[in-house]
């Protein structure tokens, strides 16, 4: 029987979401293709859009429908996803008042394209003072929202519901040792693949047509989808069936793309194979934290694995046929090779053993920027100073160390935790999904990457965001979220990589 009530709420809803879709598809042209003389009449297009959409979003119609839906008490698990989202989405918006909204959506417009020119020009001065009215205009945000604790508790939120300071400080205190001790037992070791192609270049074009080809195979659909190219790589959609990767290319590293488009490829294959029944709700896709979790799955564990070099390797070699070191190469030097962990200026390019350094490192930053503990000003000085505390490396410009990630720019602060509960979570749903499927390592090595996907599919992706990430995890592992899984593939994987001979020390304190 159809609730009236429910159906009138979804239509008023789904003309929210296409205007939603509206404005990333102007977002998505401004980052990938808008010539740049045109951030002012963007940001001003952009302004308008979010006006009208904050509007809608606050409209007392929508009040009335959300409120007589509600009432109908219905029990059906996507309508109460549906009500919860909605609900959700709707305090947020009545608690922002609409000038400000559209004030930070026209601010964050016009940084974007200051802060590329500042990546290119090496220059942070010239990001700093939008950044500070960022900063300043997220601080309001948060007593907007309300906030206990932190004002940051408020802003993590709208990434991860539920997310706190504690929790996350928690989390990376829980993780920091072992991490430490594993970054050290590799550094000490002798045992360092060596990077062969100091000479050789890869042509865009041919790294972008292998990097298609396992897009493909991974099961990515590009009839409803498409990959271009930005400077910070990025996944968004406009429906289920309107999905847009993008990544970035290096002609020194045969890699870095193909890697870099698997992950956002994991991105995409969560819009994609959300029930059609979804459609037009805030409900395909997932959290941040689940979000992660997939594009991390794809890009560390299938795509560093052996299993999957087994496959690929002649592939790649046949994509370049005259460059002698690659002709060299077989299946588990390519793995030594994806494999190798040292620290890095770039997060999007460090390994996966020092990755959540760098997430702690931003994170801290923004705590204490948001708590008004550091200044703007004074943000490229710590942002070094931690880089060298935690990696043991100091930035030679802000393009390789303040200005490097896009996120700010974007006004997203209280995103970055996101990423280390990704991996939290990818490695807990790997565990799983071999248990499931115990010939799961050899249908990779036979190029079979689809079976993986069909089990994200019908355990993650179709369901969307009908469970919080705590019911996820809990439905589709039978646990609660357990940082062992983590700690254990990073250990398993790289203690013979590197032939190390210590015993990890979180078997004892990690809870």
């Amino acid at each position: 029987m159809t609730n009236q009530a429910i159906e009138d709420l979804k239509t008023y809803v789904g003309g929210l979401q296409d205007l939603g879709h509206v404005m990333g598809l102007l977002s998505w042209d401004m980052e990938t293709q808008m010539p740049p003389a045109a951030a002012d009449s963007r940001g001003k297009q952009m302004g308008i859009l979010s006006e009208l959409h904050h509007q809608r979003a606050t409209a007392d119609t929508l009040k009335h429908l959300l409120e007589t839906a509600e009432a109908t008490g219905s029990n059906a698990p996507v309508d109460k996803a549906l009500l919860r989202e909605v609900r959700r989405h709707y305090d947020h918006a009545t608690k922002l008042p609409q000038a400000f909204v559209s004030e930070l959506t026209e601010v964050t417009a016009k940084a974007h394209h200051v802060w590329v020119e500042a990546r290119q020009k090496q220059d942070f001065s010239l990001f700093e003072p939008l950044l500070t009215k960022i900063v300043a205009m997220n601080r309001q945000q948060a007593d907007y929202l309300g906030w206990e604790g932190s004002p940051l508790n408020a802003l993590m939120d709208l990434f991860e519901p539920g997310l706190t300071v504690d929790e996350v400080d928690r989390l990376f205190n829980q993780l920091r040792a072992p991490l430490v001790q594993l970054v050290q037992a590799i550094g000490n070791s002798p045992h360092h693949a060596t990077w062969p192609f100091d000479n050789e270049r890869f042509a865009e074009a041919q790294q972008k047509e292998l990097t298609v080809k396992v897009l493909e195979t991974m099961g990515f659909d590009f009839k409803r989808g498409r990959l271009d190219k930005a400077p910070h790589p990025f996944c968004t959609n406009f429906s289920i069936n309107d999905v847009r990767l993008t990544s970035r290319y290096h002609e020194e590293d045969p890699f870095s793309a193909l890697l870099t488009a698997m992950h956002e490829g994991g991105h995409g294959l969560v819009e994609q194979q959300a029930d059609m029944a979804l459609e037009r709700t805030p409900l395909p896709g997932a959290t941040l934290g689940i979000h992660e979790s997939q594009s991390r799955l794809y890009e560390n564990i299938l795509g560093r694995s052996l299993a999957f070099w087994t496959y690929l390797t002649p592939a790649i070699k046949a994509m370049y046929p005259e460059c002698a070191a690659m002709q060299r190469l077989e299946a588990q030097d390519i793995f030594r090779l994806v494999n190798r962990v040292k620290p890095s200026f770039i997060r999007v390019e460090s390994d996966e053993v020092t990755y959540n350094l760098h997430i702690m490192l931003r994170y801290e930053l923004e705590k204490a920027l948001i708590e008004n503990q550091l200044q703007v000003a004074d943000l490229p000085a710590a942002w070094n100073e931690k880089m060298q505390a935690y990696l043991g490396i100091t930035p030679p410009n802000d393009s390789q160390g303040v200005l490097q990630d896009v996120h700010w720019s974007g006004g997203m602060i209280g995103y970055f935790p996101t990423y280390t509960l990704g991996n939290l979570y990818s490695a807990q749903f790997w565990h799983t999904a071999n248990q499931d499927n115990p010939t799961l390592n050899s249908d990779i090595e036979q190029g079979k990457l689809a079976v993986l996907t069909q089990w994200l599919r019908d355990k993650i992706h179709r369901h969307g965001q009908v469970d919080l990430p705590a019911g996820i995890v809990q439905r589709v592992t039978g646990q609660a979220l357990n940082a062992h899984y983590f700690l254990d593939y990073l250990w398993d994987k790289y203690t013979p990589l590197y032939q190390l001979s210590e015993t990890p020390s979180y078997k004892t304190t990690v809870s």
